[in-house]
């Protein structure tokens, strides 16, 4: 059962940039892909990006440009990173970490993914 943690969430100003992380533990087999995911006030879930498990990233169209995801081998977890450029005002949403390890064909979808973090604040203003 993999457990997903996120933090690096906060109350920002616009134009400066952020570094979310996740950690992956309690997993077996790892992870064939984890993902960022976020959902701003009254929106749906949509999706930021993803990595498989070489660490190849896969970007949403809508966000490509100032969102970078990164992922980190520990020995026993997993980290994966979001950083943020030049925030803006919509980029306001509670930031979700995803993993899933069925092996399935990489998606950019809520379906995709099995696992969920809590999530962590995005608050940005002006």
């Amino acid at each position: 059962h993999v457990q997903l943690v996120e933090s690096g969430g906060d109350s920002v100003q616009s134009g400066t940039s952020l570094r979310l992380s996740c950690v992956a533990s309690g997993y077996g087999p790892s992870p064939d892909c984890m993902g960022w995911f976020r959902q701003g006030p009254g929106k749906e879930r949509e999706a930021i990006a993803a990595v498989d498990r070489d660490g190849d990233p896969t970007y949403a169209a809508a966000v490509k440009g100032r969102f970078t995801i990164s992922k980190d081998n520990g020995k026993e977890t997993l980290y994966v990173y979001l950083t943020i450029r030049s925030l803006e005002l919509e980029d306001t949403a509670m930031y979700y970490c995803a993993a899933d390890n069925r092996n399935r064909p990489l998606a950019l979808s809520v379906l995709r993914f099995g696992y969920w973090g809590q999530g962590t604040k995005v608050t940005v203003s002006s």
